[in-house]
């Protein structure tokens, strides 16, 4: 349809009405995030759970917000009197539902505490970073040379909504601008840039507005995260088949006067290859849903939808724009009838051919090299982050971190929280106060049949410390009788995040596998090629990062996010078979009329550069994520932009072009092509290979 003289025009048409359509849902996607914590954690943990459970005591969207006064030579009168009265004042502060505690006074007289309960509700973060505005407004008329901090929980929240503000225009603009500059450099042309350019925003808006419908019709959970990896991935996957099917449509305008034509046999050649790749990558991202953190679970429909639309776009509006523009979008070199196609010549036509004289050799070497680099992976701390390693500056929170553990207890302001019921909470508390690693513990309050009790932690929060004592106290208290007990809190959250994003690696990684290679056999007809493809993007992904943790150390990261060896493996194994189906699909294609070692270096020779370029697009696209001032997003970047360079330049053109030379037909076993000898067998691959890839 995008492909007629007419339908062409229809094509258009549609798509405006739904640019039309999208755009007012697309804008209200930023509203719709729920950055809650209960989005955020595993949805069957014992911290979660806590946090259902005390909604009588404090809404489960309640978050502290610890303030710290600091004179290094002693406090004096007025500081205290200054502080007391400003206690009033955060009292009356908006989603402030709770009584303020303190001032609270440090035993070396120093410094003074004050924690405001602020209720987010389902406005997470965005919520807090209006309520720190005021509270600091109110702070901010305080005695001179006493010095102010806003930290804990609250404090961390509101440095982290300052840090993705305007995060959906920054990721989206730079984006833009890393797709614009690469295709400037690859297409070499002025104008032809515009049209991939133009679905892919096209498809980002569609999607922003689906994926808006989802979240208020259909309960689907969207946050920060999701919201800005879709946009990378809609931009970066979008312009990879955009950069696919204009390689095969310029391929076409050489053998076809009639440029609808042209057009249609891209379409039909490409068509599958594209529709196949974008399919891998839907089916990678919907095994995020067996995920248990609800923000992973999330990011699996959100991804999926996001993908589907820029197939759809990119299938769909690209060619009718292309065809509607003529020839003359490629100015100023315009692929006339029967123009000489320089794919033989190409720099991936070359290396092929140097490839082809010791193809074992090559593929030993390679894969020698990339296990080498795994081995970077051994030094990857993927224990989580601190709060102090969370940013790549020092934000105001870690600053009042750092003073609450000069002068008061480490784990003052964010409580070890635990529940149990009403009868049972004496004997609780009992425990609980005798547990190594609490330093206090507040009498219990009742309510509902519930008895609700606060442990003050000796070690900072988010240490591994703290977490061996939330263990010590859940074996306590789930150890009384008939207490039901259970311990939750900021550090138990940090603890069960932990322990779900091992559990996801462990189902997940396993599923994405298996998907994948059952997607390839389908493809492939063979289960030969599949086994090969996937074992070299798992030495890929090894790869990637190994590298990647080096690169972390360079750069002063403290650690690692929990989730970054899964989100890493989903993209490059899901994104990383795109450049695989690509490669294997063009081979198949020529094996079946030069056999499959003359067809390994026809595919590696017509697909090589179009690769490479879509990997330089994707990787652009994710390391704008490194520009963030947040560490998680920042390695999530990083890491996948390596990988996916590594995946296109190393693996995909060298290391696989070198197996499929060494294995031969033998790739496609079961099927009858793997039956099919070469009809070039015993004659040298480099010989006559400008007339071999002519002919094809």
């Amino acid at each position: 349809m995008p492909c007629g003289k007419v339908s062409k025009w229809i094509v258009l048409a549609l798509w405006i009405v739904v640019m039309a359509a999208a755009a007012g849902p697309a804008s209200k996607l930023t509203g719709a995030q729920e950055n809650d914590a209960v989005s955020w954690l595993p949805g069957n943990a014992e911290s979660t759970e806590v946090l259902k459970t005390t909604e009588q005591f404090s809404s489960p969207d309640e978050i502290p917000a610890v303030l710290v006064y600091e004179r290094p030579a002693g406090l004096t009168l007025a500081d205290r009197q200054a502080v007391a009265a400003q206690v009033a004042q955060f009292a009356e502060v908006e989603n402030v539902d709770r009584e303020v505690v303190g001032p609270i006074p440090s035993e070396d007289g120093k410094a003074l505490q004050v924690i405001v309960p602020i209720n987010a509700g389902s406005g997470g973060w965005e919520t807090l970073g209006d309520r720190a505005q005021d509270i600091r407004r109110i702070a901010a008329d305080r005695p001179e040379g006493l010095s102010f901090h806003l930290t804990g929980p609250g404090g961390f929240a509101a440095d982290s909504q300052e840090a993705f503000a305007g995060i959906d225009g920054k990721l989206l603009y730079s984006a833009a601008a890393v797709v614009i500059i690469i295709l400037l450099f690859t297409y070499r042309s002025p104008v032809l840039w515009l049209l991939p350019v133009l679905s892919a925003g096209t498809a980002l808006f569609s999607a922003q507005a689906v994926v808006y419908l989802l979240a208020t019709k259909a309960d689907l959970t969207v946050n920060a995260q999701s919201a800005g990896i879709l946009t990378v991935l809609v931009f970066g996957a979008g312009t990879d088949y955009a950069l696919l099917l204009v390689a095969r449509y310029r391929e076409e305008l050489r053998r076809h006067k009639d440029r609808h034509e042209a057009m249609a046999f891209a379409l039909h050649r490409a068509g599958p290859a594209i529709l196949a790749s974008g399919s891998t990558v839907v089916a990678g991202m919907l095994c995020l849903l067996l995920a248990s953190m609800n923000s992973t679970r999330g990011l699996g429909p959100v991804a999926a939808v996001g993908i589907v639309i820029a197939l759809i776009a990119m299938l769909t509006l690209l060619p009718a724009l292309l065809v509607i523009c003529g020839r003359w979008v490629f100015w100023p070199i315009r692929p006339t009838f029967g123009s000489a196609d320089h794919t033989e010549t190409s720099v991936w036509g070359r290396i092929g051919r140097r490839i082809a004289i010791r193809p074992r050799l090559t593929w030993i070497t390679t894969t020698v090299v990339l296990l080498a680099a795994s081995l970077g992976m051994l030094t990857l701390d993927a224990n989580g982050l601190s709060n102090a390693e969370s940013f790549t500056g020092t934000p105001d929170s870690v600053v009042g971190e750092r003073v609450v553990a000069a002068h008061f207890p480490a784990g003052a302001g964010s409580p070890l929280v635990v529940v149990s019921n009403a009868d049972k909470g004496a004997e609780v508390r009992a425990v609980l106060a005798s547990t190594p690693g609490i330093a206090a513990v507040t009498e219990p309050v009742t309510g509902g049949g519930l008895a609700y009790l606060e442990g003050t932690l000796a070690d900072p929060v988010d240490s591994q410390a703290a977490k061996d004592t939330v263990d010590r106290v859940r074996a306590a208290v789930h150890a009384v009788p008939g207490a039901d007990a259970l311990a939750g809190g900021g550090t138990a959250i940090l603890l069960d995040t932990l322990r779900a994003s091992s559990y996801d690696n462990k189902v997940i990684i396993p599923a994405v596998l298996l998907v994948v290679l059952l997607i390839l056999a389908v493809l492939l007809r063979a289960i030969v090629a599949p086994i090969m493809l996937v074992a070299t993007v798992v030495l890929s992904f090894g790869a990637a990062l190994g590298l990647s943790s080096l690169v972390f150390q360079a750069l002063g990261f403290g650690g690692t996010d929990t989730s970054l060896p899964l989100f890493v493996f989903v993209f490059l194994v899901a994104l990383g078979i795109d450049y695989n189906i690509f490669l294997m699909t063009r081979v198949h294609e020529e094996a079946k009329q030069h056999g499959t070692r003359r067809g390994a270096l026809i595919g590696v020779a017509a697909t090589g550069g179009v690769i490479t370029s879509a990997g330089l697009v994707l990787a652009g696209t994710f390391a704008v994520l490194a520009t963030l001032p947040v560490v998680a997003f920042a390695e999530i970047g990083i890491a996948v932009a390596l990988g996916v360079l590594l995946d296109t330049i190393v693996v995909r053109s060298v290391l696989v072009t070198a197996l499929n030379l060494d294995i031969g037909r033998h790739l496609w076993w079961p099927s009858k092509l793997a039956q099919k000898r070469d009809p070039d067998d015993g004659v040298p691959l480099t010989e006559e290979p400008e007339r071999t890839l002519a002919g094809s």
